[in-house]
């Protein structure tokens, strides 16, 4: 996925309208560009207001005419500052930028949401090519034939899944609205085997993450997550916040 490609998923991002996969692309990108943080945030709120509409079927022709018009609409990249020499003298761009911002904005807007007639709102995916990428760990865990997922409700609306694949042997945790660890605490995420807790890694910090456990996950009867001291434990010190029964997988 090239850099101008990133930057297009801010429409799509504002109204869960990403994959996995995509989604934790995104948001790395989004913990370093405050471009599209800002893009996010205003896109969020139109879809907010939209929202708020009466909802309406549209018609069977709308989305193959939506999906042929966002051909021609991407958002720009966040425009890079020039290099001047020393001697140079740098003009205030606050202006232009605010003019590419805004286009930029109202690109994305409508790529993904098209008002038609009085109240009627449709959410067009976007075109997407990944068929150049280099797929990672965790991409492949949630693109495998084989994956399955066990999901769990946590305190505060967070949400917690884990996607495992046998073939590939490991399991995907994906995370959503993940309260921070407490001060000096750090979770801890596990494998179960034989009724037995195997250290699996700690979550990095982050309320949305997708993190690979380590390990055996291809023949573990479950994974869980527990708040340890910070470092982490060789064994469970506290009951598991949250626990995948892979049993119970879909």
């Amino acid at each position: 996925m090239t850099a101008h490609d990133i930057h297009a998923l801010s429409g799509a991002y504002a109204v869960d309208a990403l994959d996995d996969i995509e989604r934790a692309r995104f948001e790395e990108h989004l913990a370093v560009c405050a471009d599209c943080r800002d893009e996010v945030a205003g896109l969020r709120d139109s879809a907010w207001m939209l929202a708020s509409l009466t909802d309406t079927a549209p018609p069977p022709e709308m989305r193959d005419r939506l999906l042929a018009g966002i051909k021609e609409i991407r958002p720009l990249p966040p425009e890079t500052a020039p290099r001047h020499r020393a001697d140079d003298t740098v003009a205030p761009s606050t202006e232009a930028g605010r003019r590419r911002f805004g286009w930029r904005t109202f690109a994305a807007a409508a790529a993904v949401l098209a008002v038609v007639g009085t109240g009627t709102v449709a959410a067009v995916e976007l075109i997407r090519d990944d068929s150049s990428q280099t797929l990672t760990t965790a991409e492949r865990v949630l693109r495998a034939d084989d994956a399955t997922t066990v999901a769990v409700d946590l305190p505060g609306k967070a949400r917690a899944r884990v996607v495992r694949s046998v073939s590939e042997n490991r399991a995907v945790l994906v995370t959503s609205g993940m309260p921070a660890a407490p001060s000096g605490k750090v979770y801890e995420l596990w494998l179960q085997h034989d009724n037995v807790m195997v250290p699996a890694g700690l979550m990095p910090k982050g309320s949305d993450q997708t993190f690979v456990l380590e390990g055996d996950a291809g023949n573990a009867s479950a994974a869980g997550i527990t708040v340890e001291p910070e470092g982490g434990s060789d064994e469970p010190t506290s009951a598991p916040i949250a626990l995948f029964d892979f049993s119970q997988a879909t």
